[in-house]
């Protein structure tokens, strides 16, 4: 087993994985979050009888045969309460007044859309084929020998957009295919086709919830680091790191109390991460200001909507509407367009639904002249604002539910801003760092930072996602304890 000892940086889901993997491995490990609940976006909030998750809604890829199976069974995620999304429409597209259904499982999802599109039965064969064939190697590129042949490999560097129209003729048919695309954001000019492929390979091989919220995937996660003597601490700020001798040889936490550690994986945006190492030589100035210049992803709009008693039922699956004009691959600032509608597992095994959030792109300059007041304190306004967005998510979701606004208990509501605030998202992104297929050298990020201990992990590295971050952070601990030394656990739970 190794020795040495490893702080992180963050209680999200690559910080946990992260901490998970080095103590299996025999590493002393401290968990470091700065608020008082662990999780990141996998945290939960109740509000009366309705449960809510803040960034965990739904995972791809889980039955036995799927990507994500082997990582969460790796990690003893796999004995949480899943429940598999119904496997003949488990995402329902609609494009204004037609609805499309999504099925489980290559076939079975060519199948439905060579039913509505007959004329475009070869490309709907090769573009399914096309997501399989990535999706059965995702294991070839994850356990790499030259870990740099993973961020420079060919589908990182073909563009998403260019594929799709070269693959399918039907203009509608396109945006159907696009219709699930809040799972990333869909850019024409950038989104890389590996991410894209990816992704939406792994739900149509199977699409899951979790009854009980994201939270349980922290806790545990959290439980499990603890098992094996690692620490997680909660209200432990990180305020600065000291570099002596090339190395990263003190972590201030709350201004205060000094660390030490042989390695220290942020979870942090980059740029954030570099800006806590002051007083070095080793980071130079253009290095932080490529990572500091990096374009963000865009945020999210929330309405967490409790239901009134009786008044919905729920729905294994989720429904995205979209206007007819809406340009899913460059969504506009200022209106509502497409909304997901997603609905939480009643936890009293309820044929009605307790509640469902509607999520919308919003960016971060929509609400940056809020940025500056405090929480809670941004001024009626910045009220009015979300307000409007509230109806105008109701209104939209409410072609394919006319029930809903009638429904409506309570509402709760998040922009970038709350994502800014609670967990240090930059610009509240709901993806990251954005993915560039022109230059992917620049815009896919490795682990490695100049300063040899200090490594990255999280969303902003390659891939995001729930099968993105566990993939990233297998990476970031191959770069401590070398990737023999993790995959033959990893891909002994494939069998």
């Amino acid at each position: 087993m190794p020795t040495g000892s490893a702080i992180i940086i963050g209680s999200g889901l690559g910080g946990l994985e992260c901490g998970y993997i080095l103590a299996r491995n025999g590493m002393d490990v401290t968990v470091l979050e700065q608020d008082s609940q662990i999780g990141g976006c996998l945290q939960t909030f109740v509000r009366g009888r309705a449960l809510f998750d803040t960034g965990f809604h739904y995972v791809g890829g889980l039955d036995p045969q799927g990507p994500l199976y082997p990582l969460f069974r790796y990690f003893g995620l796999m004995d949480l309460p899943w429940v598999q999304l119904d496997r003949e429409c488990f995402d329902e597209v609609v494009v204004g007044d037609e609805s499309f259904p999504f099925a489980s499982g290559h076939d079975l999802f060519a199948e439905r859309l060579i039913e509505r599109f007959p004329s475009e039965k070869d490309g709907i064969r090769r573009y399914t084929a096309f997501l399989k064939e990535v999706g059965d190697h995702i294991f070839d590129s994850f356990m790499p020998r030259d870990m740099s042949d993973f961020y420079t490999r060919s589908l990182f560097s073909r563009s998403a957009y260019d594929f799709l129209n070269e693959t399918v003729s039907d203009p509608l048919l396109r945006k159907v295919l696009s219709g699930t695309s809040l799972k990333m954001e869909l850019n024409a000019d950038t989104l890389p086709l590996y991410v894209f492929a990816q992704i939406n390979n792994s739900f149509i091989q199977s699409a899951w919830r979790l009854k009980g919220g994201g939270s349980l995937i922290a806790d545990s996660l959290a439980g499990s680091i603890k098992a094996m003597g690692g620490k997680v601490i909660t209200d432990a700020r990180v305020t600065s790191m000291r570099e002596r001798g090339g190395r990263i040889a003190e972590v201030v936490i709350n201004d205060g109390e000094v660390l030490t550690a042989d390695w220290v994986i942020s979870s942090m945006h980059p740029s954030a991460a570099l800006a806590l190492v002051e007083d070095t030589k080793c980071i130079r100035k253009i290095y932080r200001s490529r990572m500091s210049g990096l374009e963000n992803t865009f945020g999210m709009f929330t309405a967490n909507i409790r239901l009134k008693p009786g008044s919905m039922p729920y729905l294994n699956r989720n429904v995205y509407v979209h206007r007819e004009d809406a340009d899913l691959w460059r969504p506009g600032a200022g209106s509502v367009d497409s909304v997901l509608v997603n609905w939480a597992v009643p936890y009293d095994n309820s044929a009605d639904a307790i509640s469902i959030d509607l999520l919308s792109p919003m960016y971060w300059s929509e609400v940056e002249k809020w940025s500056g007041f405090p929480l809670r304190h941004r001024g009626e306004d910045y009220v009015e604002f979300k307000n409007a967005r509230t109806e105008a998510c109701i209104e939209l979701a409410s072609r394919r539910l006319p029930g809903l606004k009638d429904a409506v208990d309570r509402v709760y509501t998040s922009t970038p801003l709350s994502y800014s605030s609670y967990t240090k998202t930059v610009e509240g992104s709901a993806y990251g760092i954005r993915k560039d297929w022109r230059s992917p050298m620049t815009t896919v990020l490795t682990p490695k930072t100049p300063i040899p201990n200090l490594l990255l992990t999280g969303q902003s590295l390659n891939l995001h996602g729930i099968l993105g971050v566990s993939m990233t952070s297998v990476f970031t601990c191959a770069s401590v304890l070398g990737m023999d030394a993790i995959a033959p656990d990893i891909l002994a739970c494939r069998r």
